[in-house]
């Protein structure tokens, strides 16, 4: 079959939709069984502007690239709101087209394969920004209902679709991340070198991951102990950050705080090699890749007990709500001691053993498949 992943959320900022169809499309194209099946794996590259790099086009092999020069507004709206036009006049015959967000994107005949990674957007819309404000909310039933098949990243997400959405669980395939290539180098590292020196948090500096909770948390903790790390954040910043920032140069956070901005992949385990802790206090993610990262590289993690969170770092971290500072900030002052770190560490590597990409691509295959099989039961 000839598999077409819509590639464009990876274009400009990989942050975490954009890391999953790269990492996605490269597991598929390396997996051993794919020549002997006939599989082709082929991304779609839609932007006036932005180019798939010579990077990325090395980092994956035996995959097609189709990339055209259209304005990606434009092709979005009239996807979500026309239905038109059908993929195919921009990529040719697919058997499966797969959507990296909650709608379809049009064909003519292949089977549609949609991702829904949270539904946040839903019960707030306030913290959704563009496409996902704007078409979100008011089309997610009627594509759900109409996709062959619907990709989530956790279990967590599955239940949700199948609560909100009222989809069947058996339409829905769980393909949970992995972690990334580079991160057992940067678990060896850091067990020759120490464990870490800096907080980290990393992710979208937006009202849901409640940046501003940790702040108050990490100010706690400073005032018990002074000598605390530095607090790192890193990701992408939005009108929301201009406040978070301007409090943490002030007061008892001035000086101990540095906002870094979209961090590349390139940079990332540099990031890792020197934290600490990562801390990632959402009030929902959907699955939350920076803590399986995090645990994969040997960093300690600190949670919220909302959205998928504890699914995903199991055993390794001790849930905490994320409206109470104090409790965050105890969890955070635990592991600096040296002992709970490393029982936190150990226990976070097995539980990222458990996510890989090769796994993902399997369950992504099944989805596939079973898509094409719903499309022509459909149309017999």
């Amino acid at each position: 079959m000839r598999i077409l992943l819509d590639y464009r959320p990876a274009l400009r900022e990989r942050t975490g939709v954009g890391e999953f169809v790269h990492e996605l499309a490269r597991a598929l194209a390396t997996d051993p069984g794919r020549q002997d099946r006939g599989d082709e794996v082929a991304i779609l590259s839609t932007s006036w502007k932005d180019r798939p790099s010579p990077a990325v086009i090395a980092e994956l092999p035996h995959v097609e690239i189709v990339d055209r020069r259209v304005p990606v507004r434009a092709l979005t709206w009239s996807w979500n709101r026309l239905g038109w036009p059908p993929v195919e006049w921009l990529a040719g015959a697919v058997d499966v087209v797969h959507a990296q967000t909650p709608l379809l994107i049009p064909t003519r005949g292949a089977a549609q394969v949609i991702t829904i990674h949270d539904l946040d957007f839903l019960h707030r819309p306030d913290r959704a920004r563009a496409e996902m404000r704007r078409d979100f909310p008011a089309l997610v039933h009627e594509h759900a209902r109409r996709a062959d098949r619907i990709v989530v990243s956790s279990q967590y997400t599955a239940g949700e679709v199948v609560r909100q959405l009222g989809v069947p669980r058996f339409r829905l395939t769980v393909c949970s991340p992995g972690a990334p290539a580079w991160a057992h180098r940067v678990a060896q590292e850091r067990a020759g070198s120490g464990i870490g020196s800096t907080i980290l948090f990393v992710g979208t500096v937006e009202p849901r991951k409640n940046v501003n909770g940790l702040l108050d948390a990490y100010a706690q903790l400073r005032a018990t102990c002074p000598d605390a790390p530095r607090l790192v954040i890193a990701g992408r910043t939005t009108a929301a950050t201009v406040p978070l920032m301007d409090r943490a140069r002030h007061g008892p956070l001035a000086g101990a705080v540095d906002f870094r901005g979209y961090v590349p992949d390139t940079d990332r385990p540099a990031l890792y090699r020197h934290a600490r802790m990562l801390v990632l206090p959402s009030f929902e993610e959907g699955f939350g890749l920076p803590v399986l990262e995090a645990m994969a590289c040997g960093v300690p993690v600190v949670v919220s007990n909302r959205g998928s969170l504890p699914e995903v770092a199991g055993s390794a971290a001790v849930p905490i709500e994320p409206d109470d500072a104090h409790g965050m900030a105890a969890q955070m002052e635990q592991l600096l001691d040296d002992a709970n770190a490393r029982d936190a560490i150990s226990r976070g590597l097995a539980q990222a053993a458990r996510f890989t990409w090769e796994r993902c691509a399997q369950s992504a295959l099944e989805a596939y498949r079973d898509a094409i099989a719903t499309r022509a039961g459909r149309l017999a």
